[in-house]
């Protein structure tokens, strides 16, 4: 089975290339559509009834307006032209479905012209939203003119060589390096076109480009930076339209890529499923659990769900949030009820529902912990400092609410600081100048638990209503720090325990310590920590332990990190890593270094830049190191790397489609050094 995974997914570009595309092959083939007319002339519902709200949307008689520029800024400030550009798309389009049910030339006739007026007027895109309406638009104009080039409707030569030439002067100069740092509606748009252009140029290399950043672009830029394993979605804290139009568009290529063989809606579980599941699950009146807090805002529903159901209904596996969302849509859809039509298929087996991956979820803050009595107490804007060295090994408990510090907090030995639960946020008031929100006072630190508490680490404690505009990848982004523990020797520091904490958006390392031995971090949450500000990118993580022995990593998380990798261990000594979820991170999942004696097991390790796990030789290589029984899979280089490492164990891992080639490790003996 592991086998099987890794030469279906891992090539699931290469496993195509050599066959030339089905057409009509877009959103549909010709079977698919062949299917749906019969459908619709035997008057069959729901398809009967979408096809005469479709016609009847039609005005025939309204010109085309082409414009010359499109120009979108943010907010739709200025709008020009954009609103022209997705209506004479959706025109072409729409035509285009009623004259290949009807047979009306008057149909085909008016996409014809939409088409032709868009080609020979476009010349370009502008303003902050420019990439964003070609890829809205590009996928919807390719799907008409696909079934007017391939259904004998008198479309001329010479405009379809037009139309061709706006496709790749107007629309792939714009959108062919993609946006990924921009919110990952975006890259599920421009890939959405790109796929489409891809099929009807007959662009082997630009339809399996496309794939690949599917799989595997960067920042928000994939699907498994878009879509959590949990099914939570980048823009879930945003708001649910944008949710919604991520989803869509991600789904969209999907459907594209199955038309021509390539299956994106099975892999890694159904992740596909999972975040549509997510998502009307919330909007159906589920509340789901957020990293973060899950916005309410827009929630009104958007048609964007019927191809999903209708997709998984038709592989025996039913989705039971997005068939209501799909059916409370449909009595007003028209096409997407059509355009969701493929033709039967052969016997099919039920399949249960995707469900959250249960390694390393939930981490982080969550509940209020049970609290010994003695405790010292401190309300939000009493000073935790003056509470912590009055401790007298007591417990500090944070009290619900925002701690705003003054100046960094100087952690003494043989303390217990706990919040109570996600409400206890810690925030490093940006005026004091300071860098960390913690250090050690003394350089022997011991016996220290912190707990059940939130640190904010970005320059705002209150996120935007675009959480996406406030993170550590932005070059407004000053350094910022979550806790550090250092001290000048080996063992330095004893006894060192993080249980349900929570340290996000840091520029520099969300945790660093060095030279402490017994190290316990358990069910906690590092995400967004580690940019590219000095000391520079890949050199800042979610996690950074250097020095350090007998450390004990267990069901955390550590995510997305924007420029760093999710751990990073440098010449530590007798370290496991246990049911972690290791993912999104802009460099490696798991980076070792000049380490002894390390284990990674029962890990989800997923959608890392580089390779999952990086065992690299700098001036000596890692010795007696385990990695096993990991599910490793889309990351963009190997799921496991390693150069002159002794005494490596890599075994029964389940590997899916990491890097380019079906190649999923490289265990090299060479004294190799990577510089980039």
């Amino acid at each position: 089975m592991r086998k099987l995974l890794i030469i279906l997914l891992s090539c699931i570009s290469v496993a195509v290339s050599a066959q030339p595309f089905q057409h009509p092959g877009i959103n549909q083939s010709a079977a698919d559509l062949a299917h749906m007319k019969k459908l619709v002339l035997s008057g069959e519902e729901p398809y009967a009834g979408a096809y005469q709200r479709l016609k009847q949307s039609i005005d025939l008689q309204a010109p085309a307006r082409p414009v010359t520029y499109v120009l979108r800024g943010p907010s739709g400030r200025p709008n020009i032209g954009a609103g022209e550009l997705m209506g004479g798309a959706a025109t072409a389009y729409n035509c285009a479905l009623v004259w290949y049910i009807s047979g009306d030339r008057a149909y085909a006739g008016k996409a014809i012209e939409t088409l032709n007026a868009w080609s020979a007027t476009l010349w370009d895109f502008d303003y902050n939203d420019a990439k964003l309406f070609a890829g809205l638009s590009g996928h919807v104009f390719c799907n008409a003119a696909e079934i007017m080039r391939h259904s004998n409707a008198g479309w001329k030569q010479a405009d379809m060589d037009r139309f061709a030439g706006m496709l790749m002067n107007v629309y792939y100069p714009i959108i062919r390096y993609y946006y990924p740092s921009a919110n990952g509606n975006w890259d599920g748009a421009i890939i959405h076109t790109i796929i489409a252009m891809g099929i009807y140029l007959d662009n082997r290399e630009m339809f399996n480009n496309a794939i690949g950043h599917y799989l595997h672009g960067p920042l928000n830029g994939s699907l498994f930076k878009y879509i959590y394993p949990s099914g939570q979605c980048q823009e879930s804290q945003r708001d649910q339209g944008h949710v919604q139009l991520g989803i869509g568009e991600f789904a969209g290529a999907a459907q594209i890529a199955y038309t021509q063989g390539v299956d994106l809606f099975s892999i890694a579980g159904n992740r596909l499923a999972l975040g549509y599941e997510y998502t009307a699950g919330f909007l159906m009146g589920r509340t789901p659990h957020c990293y973060g807090t899950l916005s309410e805002r827009v929630k009104e529903l958007r048609d964007n769900f019927e191809a999903v159901y209708r997709h998984y209904a038709a592989h025996g596996m039913v989705l039971p949030y997005t068939k209501q969302a799909a059916d409370s849509v449909r009595p007003k859809a028209s096409r997407s009820v059509l355009t969701a039509v493929r033709a039967p298929q052969g016997k099919v087996t039920p399949q249960s529902p995707p469900t959250a991956s249960t390694i390393g979820y939930i981490a982080g803050a969550t509940d209020a912990p049970a609290i010994p009595a003695g405790a010292l107490t401190v309300q939000p804007g009493e000073n935790i400092q003056q509470a912590l060295d009055g401790a007298n090994g007591r417990w500090v408990v944070l009290k619900k609410g925002l701690h705003i510090l003054p100046a960094t907090l100087k952690i003494p030995s043989n303390i217990t600081l706990a919040g109570e639960g996600v409400g206890t946020v810690l925030f490093l008031d940006t005026a004091s100048g300071m860098r960390e929100a913690m250090l050690n006072a003394t350089p022997d630190l011991h016996d220290v638990t912190i707990r059940d508490l939130v640190i904010e680490v970005a320059q705002s404690a209150v996120p935007g209503r675009d959480p996406n505009g406030n993170r550590s990848h932005s070059r407004k982004a000053g350094n910022r720090a979550g806790i550090v523990f250092r001290t000048e020797k080996e063992g330095g520091m004893k006894n060192l325990q993080f249980n349900r904490v929570t340290i996000r958006n840091g520029t520099f390392n969300g945790l660093l310590i060095s030279g402490a031995t017994g190290i316990v971090i358990n069910r906690c949450d590092f995400n967004e920590n580690g940019s590219y500000i000095v000391p520079g990118p890949k050199l800042q993580h979610n996690v950074r332990l250097t020095h350090c022995s007998d450390i004990r990593m267990d069901d955390s998380r550590m995510a997305g990190s924007p420029h760093g990798s999710g751990i990073a261990l440098d010449a530590c000594t007798d370290v496991a890593v246990s049911k972690c979820e290791i993912t999104r991170n802009a460099y490696y999942g798991v980076q070792v270094n000049a380490c002894q004696k390390v284990s990674v097991t029962g890990c989800l390790i997923e959608g890392n830049d580089r390779s999952g796990v990086m065992l690299e030789f700098l001036h000596s290589g890692s010795e007696s190191v385990t990695v096993k029984n990991n599910l490793i899979h889309y990351n963009g280089g190997f799921g496991v790397e390693a150069y002159a490492a002794k005494q490596l164990t890599v075994g029964g891992n389940t590997y899916a489609g990491n890097g380019k080639t079906a190649a999923q490790e490289k265990l090299s003996s060479d004294k190799y050094v990577v510089m980039e």
